[in-house]
């Protein structure tokens, strides 16, 4: 175990005692399957700190970021160390009760070089302080099941060539084997808005902050996500709902495009029975996006910061702690240190042997650094309400475009 931590020691700049009370107790606000890398990453920092205990408080995904919207609108109720997954950085940044990890006593910018180009500047928020330090990142990548594209005699190039050849094989698919191509046609829409943008870009407002929905990336988007769904080819089902998880468990999706993390999911929770079946490709026509991601961040309110700061550093800037939970949660690393370890090419046995974690690393590198605004929580419901009136209501795609455009305006009066 000595050896273990000498390296972990010397990795943070850590002593063998805080400069906090002793019996300190941090509570550690999270949600499956990121719980499972606190867990992991508790009897280590016991062993370096044994006068902190790490309590951990884990709720279901949905559940966990109400609770922690409740905690920091009343000021109660909150832990010291809070989980956060990228799509709630914006809101919870904004509120203004998350701590600014740029400043003393933190000073977080001297780690920037050390993570992920793209991800450190996804912990603003879009506010500007540094509400939270990524601990993994999401390169997007599609899933697919390999053994209902070889039935209905489809390739993994037609899959990827294009959005048009990925809908064509959709089709051969479900006749073939009655899955459906996807869950919903939104995951669709999800994509092709992070496609092709570069470096300081957002997706949704530019620069000045105006919004950028009623653009060609916006009606390219619309417009694949209601061909799929005219196709017959999405089964019309929301991510993390208990249909969508039991459709998994039925064999009903033959793709799904997220993350990397979400292999850990696959094979921990979601669809262990198909084991060996699964395979992983770059996104269709040369996507390259960044899908979520998970974040640390300490509340103004925590009793307990000090502690709370020295146990967000052992999570996400220690090369041992990120290979861990990326060798049990298949949570890629934002450490661009652990990224480079040897480890990326083994094989991954629940896809089949496959050295997919080589292809999540080249995904990663290829990211571009998109600005975060912090009204893009607020963009994203509109967009996704005027999507849902096209694919359920058969609205016009350059009316529902305009409309939201609109709506946006009128909702964020800069």
């Amino acid at each position: 175990m000595q050896s273990l931590l000498k390296p972990i020691i010397c990795a943070l700049g850590l002593s063998l005692s805080l400069s906090v009370a002793a019996q300190t107790v941090v509570t550690v606000a999270s949600f499956p399957d990121l719980d499972r890398a606190t867990k992991a990453a508790i009897p280590l920092f016991k062993k370096l700190h044994p006068e902190v205990e790490i309590k951990l408080v884990s709720l279901a995904y949905g559940d966990h970021h109400t609770a922690m919207t409740t905690a920091l609108a009343t000021g109660t109720n909150l832990p010291d160390v809070m989980a956060v997954d990228f799509g709630f950085i914006g809101k919870f940044a904004e509120s203004g009760g998350l701590e600014d990890l740029s400043k003393a006593p933190y000073n977080a910018g001297q780690f920037r070089s050390k993570i992920a180009r793209f991800a450190f500047p996804q912990g603003t928020g879009g506010t500007g302080a540094q509400a939270a330090i990524p601990t993994d990142i999401g390169p997007g990548t599609l899933f697919y099941r390999k053994d209902m594209l070889d039935k209905a005699g489809v390739s993994e190039a037609d899959l990827t060539k294009s959005w048009e050849s990925y809908i064509d094989a959709g089709k051969k698919i479900k006749a073939a084997t009655g899955a459906y191509l996807i869950p919903s046609a939104v995951d669709i829409k999800d994509i092709v808005i992070r496609s092709g943008l570069k470096d300081g870009e957002g997706i949704y407002f530019d620069k000045q902050g105006k919004s950028e929905v009623n653009t060609p990336r916006f009606q390219r988007a619309f417009e694949l996500a209601k061909a799929v769904r005219t196709a017959g080819l999405d089964g019309n089902i929301n991510a993390w709902s208990n249909e969508w998880s039991e459709a998994y468990k039925r064999d009903k999706f033959a793709t799904q495009a997220f993350g990397a993390w979400f292999a850990g999911h696959l094979n921990n929770w979601l669809n262990p029975e198909a084991k060996g079946k699964w395979r992983v490709a770059q996104l269709p026509g040369g996507a390259f996006a960044s899908w979520g991601g998970s974040f640390y961040a300490i509340p103004v309110k925590a009793a307990n910061k000090a502690a709370a700061w020295e146990f967000i550093k052992f999570l996400t800037v220690n090369k041992e702690m990120q290979l861990e939970s990326f060798r049990k949660l298949d949570a890629f690393p934002s450490l661009l240190e652990a990224q480079n370890d040897p480890f990326i090419d083994e094989p991954v046995e629940y896809l089949g042997g496959q050295k997919a974690r080589r292809l999540w690393k080249e995904s990663a590198d290829r990211i571009a650094a998109i600005d975060v605004d912090k009204f893009d929580i607020v963009a994203k419901e509109i967009v996704d309400s005027e999507l849902d009136n096209v694919l359920i209501k058969n609205k016009d795609i350059k009316q529902a475009l305009a409309d939201a455009k609109a709506q946006i305006e009128r909702r964020v009066r800069r």
